[in-house]
């Protein structure tokens, strides 16, 4: 923990050092700053300066370490930095990033000047740049890098180490060999570490393992991710729909879309559809995206009001079931969101695989009727305490355990029904949850508490 905090310091030390001196006009301290800096840093760094600066900041760098720290920046910052440069400038850093970053680069920015960039690029950079571009968003095709060592499985462990110290430059990866047959079709693979404690006349055909993880083109990146993450793979393989080998994802791109995905749920639980960067999203657009589903919450507000309204019989005869509304119809909304938390979580990680909806949604009541007896014992006991009303009390307690109950079971079900109409349940889930809660929960209350007040 305190190497972290430590180096968390030093990051924000020397971005507000960088910060100084620039606005100084000290390049060449601005620049020794920067010697020592790793380039992840620096490109945070970079990042946390205005429009200006950035540029400057940029252009101190060496063209080699630019290259590194260009792929490391936010694409808001990339596409800022793109229309700074002279033509050529740009030409050199993105024909010197490696396939999968610079494809995820084109992504952002507009057609006119992806096609600009592309014709000049190098025939090589050119062609496998086109060859990512032609497949699916957010697949395996899209994210993987052809920057990969194929060896063919008659060569011996000799003849690939020098074939390696040939190849590698050119590669992103070299720990892991992928052995194919002389019509590129995928046969096995051999770790870098089997390599070189193996004998050196063995053929890799010998020592290469045969049992090995791959996907497709057109495999979603999520599932790519999760085939990494479950058997702690540096790298997997892509092959086409000849079981040729056209690629491979790297540990590093899985990094990316795992922060990408959960950013998505997270916005999405919360009923925001955010951009690719949220915080420099332009303000009308973030408004625009949001109100949709506050919307959907006012008109909720408005119908809940509408039954309250319809309940002034029993209000005036007994006032205070009024001011717990917001308690019940609260708790009942926080008991659904952690029901439907858990929920999407599971289906987004596959933890439910082997369980189908009915158990799930089971087990979820179960719990919100536990979890209603807690707290309705509670809540009894606090309305008695105010009222000294044992049906008042008796009425807010058997109440909270039946708006658990509700809120539990819309929670853990409404995910499943918006998955299989092919909606997102993250973004969907949360405003009708709220919906249910206030709505059905406000009639379960006064029905409630005619039945035991007997009014």
């Amino acid at each position: 923990m305190t190497a972290k905090v430590k180096h968390s310091e030093l990051r924000q030390l020397v971005c507000s050092q960088l910060q100084i001196l620039l606005a100084q006009g000290n390049l060449e301290g601005a620049k020794a700053l920067l010697l020592p800096v790793q380039p992840v840093d620096i490109a945070e760094a970079i990042e946390g300066l205005s429009e200006s600066m950035q540029a400057i900041a940029f252009r101190l760098l060496g063209k080699a370490e630019a290259i590194e720290v260009y792929e490391y920046l936010d694409s808001t910052v990339q596409q800022t930095l793109i229309e700074d440069f002279r033509r050529q400038e740009v030409l050199d850093i993105v024909d010197k990033m490696s396939p999968d970053d610079r494809v995820r680069l084109f992504d952002e920015l507009p057609a006119k000047v992806v096609r600009r960039l592309l014709a000049q690029l190098s025939p090589k950079e050119r062609e496998a740049t086109a060859l990512l571009l032609g497949y699916e968003e957010d697949t395996a095709g899209r994210i993987m890098t052809p920057e990969y060592i194929s060896l063919k499985e008659n060569l011996t462990v000799t003849q690939t180490l020098e074939r390696i110290r040939t190849l590698a430059n050119a590669s992103e990866i070299v720990y892991y060999l992928y052995v194919t047959d002389s019509s590129r079709h995928l046969k096995g693979i051999v770790s870098l570490r089997d390599l070189v404690l193996s004998d050196p006349n063995k053929s890799l055909e010998e020592i290469m393992t045969q049992d090995l993880v791959s996907v497709s083109t057109d495999t979603d990146r999520e599932e790519v991710a999760r085939l990494i993450q479950r058997y702690d793979l540096l790298a997997l393989p892509v092959v086409d729909r000849e079981q040729r080998l056209v690629g491979v994802v790297t540990i590093d791109d899985t990094m990316d879309i795992l922060e990408e995905e959960a950013t998505e749920d997270i916005y999405a639980l919360g009923g925001v559809q955010a951009g690719d960067n949220y915080f420099q999203t332009n303000l009308l657009t973030v408004a625009r995206k949001r109100v949709v589903w506050l919307f959907v919450l006012l008109i909720t507000n408005t119908v809940t009001g509408t039954i309250i309204r319809s309940q002034e019989d029993i209000l005036q005869q007994v006032v205070i079931l009024a001011a717990f509304i917001p308690l019940l119809t609260g708790t009942g909304g926080n008991v659904g969101a952690q029901s439907s938390t858990v929920v999407i979580r599971g289906l987004n990680t596959e933890a439910m695989n082997n369980l189908g909806p009915g158990p799930i949604i089971f087990r979820e009541a179960l719990a919100g009727v536990l979890l209603g007896a807690i707290l309705g014992i509670v809540a009894t006991i606090w309305a008695f305490w105010l009222q000294s009303d044992w049906f008042v009390a008796i009425t807010i307690g058997v109440s909270l355990v039946a708006i658990a109950l509700l809120a539990s079971v819309a929670g853990s079900a409404l995910p499943f029904l918006f998955r299989h109409f092919g909606l997102d349940p993250a973004l969907m889930s949360a405003p009708f949850i709220t919906t249910a809660v206030d709505v059905l929960g406000v009639l379960i209350y006064f029905n409630i508490a005619r039945l035991v007040l007997g009014l």
